[in-house]
């Protein structure tokens, strides 16, 4: 594990030394994200000019968890992040390391899709996997211990009258979890979106059940703005304006939670040019997660999940949820654009 965090230390390091400097007047903002059809708001809002607008120039930087953009927000290398709420950041804010959790970034009401349970085919079409009570003896992956799958593997034990340990835990990115189906190097993985898709039409494992069915309305991935970055009031404000218009943007291409019409097309260009998946095919097929458009995020869940770190034994230090939170940020925004309104017809959708 030290290895792997010292490889992501100095990929982190090389990725801001060879960054472009900002175009003149403009100030560098550095962006971590999952590659996840969730960081659409980021990628919507730098396409659009959103973020040249309010003066900023996002660095993206990839990483395979948000729970892996805990060490570089403390450092100051990284300014904005959006992904898993993790027990890295209530170990951090425990330490004085107040990194925030400023806005919605992914969460999974009834019918809206993100991550899910996917077996592998050979598995459920031999007859081995029936039931999530058939995850026993199986091995399944998620991206980082610690993160906000930890709350979905809690449910998936409620669910299945299994417990820890009745089945094999591995993390791993999602292109890696795809690859370790293909080769049967796992039997089961948590992929969010748009992978899952991808993952199902290349047959290599089936879609069992969606985490909206098996954890309702979890906020499984936010932004989350430095201690550094919080404290810069006017640039941080200005950097979730131009986030909340990528993010209506994308609610006004929704339709049945699903990317739709016209202006369903843009955003699928945009998430295919901005995304490792390039088959625009897959954004058609897939579902999307809900993203508040006002940024507003669910706090009885991610109340769970830090629970749920407690009692994995991950906590480190006395930190309580509101240490964390921090919904100002998102309210300047919304009282300078006024509250979302989703529009009343899309082209292509229903009203």
């Amino acid at each position: 594990m030290r290895k792997r965090t010292i490889r992501l230390a100095l990929a982190l390091a090389a990725c801001l030394a060879t960054a472009a400097a900002p175009a003149q007047g403009l100030t560098k903002v550095n962006v971590g994200h999952t590659n996840a059809a969730a960081d659409g708001g980021f990628f919507v809002a730098d396409k659009r000019g959103y973020f040249k607008a309010e003066g900023i120039e996002p660095n993206f930087i990839a990483f395979d968890s948000g729970a892996r953009m805990i060490a570089p927000f403390a450092s100051g290398d990284l300014d904005v992040g959006g992904g898993a709420p993790s027990a890295g950041l209530y170990n951090a804010a425990g330490r004085g390391i107040k990194i925030r959790i400023v806005a919605d970034k992914a969460s999974t009401p009834p019918g809206w899709r993100s991550q899910s349970l996917m077996v592998r085919k050979d598995l459920i079409d031999g007859g081995r996997f029936k039931t999530l009570a058939d995850l026993k003896g199986l091995k399944l992956a998620g991206t980082a211990l610690g993160a906000s799958g930890d709350g979905t593997v809690t449910k998936l034990y409620e669910r299945s009258g299994l417990k820890p340990g009745d089945f094999e835990r591995v993390y791993m990115g999602y292109p890696q979890q795809l690859l370790a189906l293909s080769n049967k190097a796992i039997d089961a993985a948590l992929p969010a979106e748009p992978t899952a898709t991808e993952i199902e039409t290349r047959g290599v494992a089936t879609r069992f059940m969606g985490d909206d069915e098996i954890y309702p309305g979890h906020q499984i991935s936010v932004v989350l703005y430095s201690a550094q970055f919080a404290g810069k009031t006017d640039i941080a404000t200005r950097f979730m304006r131009a986030y909340l218009r990528g993010l209506r943007d994308y609610n006004d291409a929704v339709e049945n939670a699903r990317l739709a019409g016209e202006k369903g097309e843009a955003i699928i260009a945009i998430l295919t040019e901005y995304s490792l998946i390039k088959d625009p095919a897959i954004y058609r097929r897939m579902g999307v997660n809900a993203i508040d458009p006002d940024g507003k995020v669910n706090v009885a869940s991610l109340q769970f999940d830090l629970d749920v770190f407690r009692d994995e034994k991950l906590i480190e230090t006395k930190v309580s949820l509101d240490m964390v939170l921090d919904a100002s940020f998102a309210a300047a925004a919304v009282k300078d654009m006024g509250a979302y309104e989703k529009p009343a017809k899309q082209n292509g959708g229903s009203p």
